[in-house]
C-alpha cells in the first residue's frame, strides 16, 4: 500500500468558483467524470462503540476505516476500500465487489467472506467478527476531480454532502439521504512533492486546513 500526503480545506462557494476556474487552466479533468463531476455513494462501517468515528474526532495518529463505494449509481463497479492514516500520511487498499456481494455485506450476510480469495474481504470479515464492525450509514456527495501529473496530484472539490441517517442499504433507491449543511471541501493529495503551481492555486487566504470527515459529518444525527 502506497501512502500519500493529504490536506483538506473548508472553502466558501466563491472560493470553489475561483478554484474551478484556476484548476481548469492547468490541470486535467478526470476521464471518468461526467460533465466534470461524479456522484459518490459510500457505506461506512463502525462498531457499537463508534470506534472509527471517535478515533477520527480524537485525532488518533494511526487509524483505519472500511467502506463500500460506487460511482454514479453504477453497480457494475463497486469497491470495498480500507483507508488508513499513519503519521499524517494516507493509504488506501481496495477490492472489487459484485452487486450481490455488496448487498449481502450490507444485509449482514458475511459467512462467505471467511473463505473468500481476496485478502481485503477476509480482513473486513475479521473486523466484523473481532471488533463488531457493522454497516453504519450511507454517505452521498458530488465530487469534481482534477489531475496534475507532476507529483501525481489529485485535487477534488466535494459538496452536496448528504447523510442516509440510519440507512445502510446503499444499493436501494429507497435509501433517501438528507443534506448535512452547505460545507464544501477542497481536498489535495500528492506523492513526494506538491508542485508550486498547485500550491499557489490552493492558497486562497480564506481557507483553513481542517480534519474534516464526511463520515463524521453524516453522523451528526446519530
Amino acid at each position: 500500500m502506497k501512502f500519500r500526503h493529504e490536506c483538506k480545506h473548508e472553502i466558501s462557494y466563491a472560493d470553489m468558483l475561483a478554484l474551478r476556474s484556476r484548476l481548469s487552466a492547468v490541470a486535467q479533468r478526470d476521464a471518468h467524470a461526467e460533465n466534470g463531476c461524479y456522484h459518490i455513494r459510500s457505506l461506512y462501517f463502525d462498531n457499537l462503540y463508534d470506534k472509527a468515528l471517535r478515533e477520527k474526532l480524537d485525532g488518533v495518529n494511526c487509524r483505519e476505516k472500511f467502506r463500500i463505494r460506487l460511482y454514479n449509481g453504477d453497480t457494475s463497479l463497486i469497491k470495498l476500500e480500507k483507508k488508513s492514516k499513519i503519521n499524517g500520511l494516507c493509504g488506501k487498499e481496495s477490492a472489487t465487489l459484485t452487486a450481490d456481494e455488496a448487498q449481502r455485506i450490507a444485509d449482514g450476510n458475511t459467512d462467505w467472506m471467511a473463505v473468500d480469495s481476496r485478502p481485503l474481504v477476509n480482513e473486513l470479515y475479521c473486523r466484523i467478527k473481532n471488533q463488531g464492525l457493522r454497516p453504519r450509514t450511507v454517505v452521498d456527495y458530488t465530487r469534481e476531480p482534477f489531475i496534475f501529473p507532476a507529483g501525481n496530484v489529485r485535487v477534488t472539490l466535494d459538496y452536496d454532502i448528504r447523510t442516509g441517517l440510519s440507512c445502510t442499504d446503499l444499493l436501494s433507491e429507497r435509501c433517501v439521504t438528507v443534506p448535512t449543511g452547505d460545507t464544501i471541501i477542497l481536498e489535495v493529495k500528492w506523492d513526494e512533492f506538491l508542485p508550486s503551481v498547485i500550491r499557489d492555486i490552493i492558497q486562497l487566504g480564506t481557507t483553513r486546513t481542517a480534519a474534516f470527515s464526511k463520515y463524521a459529518a453524516c453522523r451528526i444525527y446519530g
